[in-house]
């Protein structure tokens, strides 16, 4: 016969569990959770013994066990009434107040639903990250709070030094990012310097150039990769823009960023290339993508041009959506993508991939 369960009280003696069929204490029966239209739990006043029928069942008494086609529908209801009556027969020595815990459920046996993959995130993304729908306000480290010493706070000038502080490290201006796909290229050659654009390359470029000269803005900069196809694919769109700025820089070349969730069967890096990529490419989002610094007066406008793999990922963090579904995102080649960083640090993407302004022949994604 099997033994019904048992747990330890804070005198060390042993209670058994409580089945679906155990009626609880009179001092509970009346107990009705939050959010099912109830109040809460009554408590003992300080010194008043309990009537008889507000006592606990006899602690050492072993109860039925209820049927097993009811054990498994009603687990969680078990463990919750487990823990009223622990709480109840004074778990904490006595206390007059009830203290409830999280009551963990455990795991679906065999034949039920399974369990869902878990990513672990590399160490150089960080140990914590906000929950689901929580946006952090201080995700570039710029949060004008945060840069502030609180402990060099004058007590004399109180709340007037604060807010003189704040503002000079508080963002006035807004920042516009244009994330650039290359173009197409010749992706047979064996060397990296050998993937130059194709024909259909160079007029994509050509037709992404004539859409940002057409959006009559004041572009501040073009920052590119050091790869060959995004060097010929800034060549061809920076004549379309003169006077504007060239930088090359091997953070945003092309590379693993993180393991994607879920999995592709067609694309399978080693686990060294996300290490070395995704550090990289992380420290390309870390610089390049932050709220505007307090000493910029106007809005600006930046021009990126990379590659598919670090434009998604940069996406994703932006927004804070989960990094590992950056592989879940597609891009064409040449196209635009418009992320708008405001002075408070809200982020909104204004387009993802755009190619609209290319012909249907035009278009490719390789």
């Amino acid at each position: 016969m099997t033994s019904t369960p048992a747990f330890r009280t804070g005198s060390g003696e042993k209670v058994s569990a409580l089945s679906r069929t155990t009626p609880l204490p009179l001092c509970f029966r009346k107990l009705i959770l939050p959010g099912r239209g109830g109040t809460s739990v009554p408590a003992l006043s300080a010194g008043r013994k309990r009537a008889p029928e507000e006592s606990c069942p006899p602690r050492r008494a072993v109860l039925p066990r209820a049927p097993a086609r009811s054990r498994r529908a009603t687990g969680a209801g078990m463990a919750f009434r487990q823990a009223l009556q622990l709480a109840a027969c004074g778990l904490a020595g006595g206390s007059a107040a009830v203290l409830f815990s999280a009551v963990a459920v455990g795991k679906p046996r065999a034949g039920g639903d399974a369990e869902p993959r878990v990513v672990e995130a590399p160490a150089w993304a960080g140990s914590a990250r906000p929950g689901p729908g929580v946006w952090d306000s201080n995700w570039d480290r710029r949060e004008p709070l945060s840069l502030v010493n609180l402990r060099k706070r004058n007590l004399e000038s109180g709340e007037e030094e604060l807010a003189s502080r704040l503002d000079h490290y508080k963002a006035k201006a807004t920042r516009h990012i244009f994330l650039i796909r290359h173009s197409q290229y010749h992706v047979d050659a064996s060397q990296e310097k050998d993937r130059t654009l194709t024909p259909l390359g160079r007029e994509q470029a050509e037709l992404t150039g004539l859409r940002l000269a057409s959006l009559g803005l004041k572009f501040n900069k073009i920052v590119h990769s050091s790869m060959t196809r995004a060097i010929e694919t800034t060549d061809i769109i920076s004549k379309h823009l003169p006077g504007v700025s060239k930088v090359s820089t091997d953070l945003l070349r092309e590379g693993a960023p993180i393991e994607p969730d879920p999995p592709v069967s067609h694309w399978k890096p080693e686990a060294v290339q996300y290490y070395e990529d995704g550090a990289r490419i992380e420290a390309a989002f870390r610089n390049y993508i932050h709220r505007a610094d307090a000493k910029q007066q106007e809005d600006s406008y930046e021009i990126f041009i990379c590659h598919a793999n670090v434009i998604r990922y940069i996406v994703c963090r932006a927004l804070q959506f989960p990094p590992e579904g950056w592989l879940r995102l597609s891009l064409n080649n040449g196209s635009i993508t418009h992320l708008v960083v405001r002075p408070d640090g809200r982020v909104a993407l204004r387009a993802l991939g755009d190619t609209g302004f290319m012909p249907p022949d035009k278009i490719s994604r390789s």
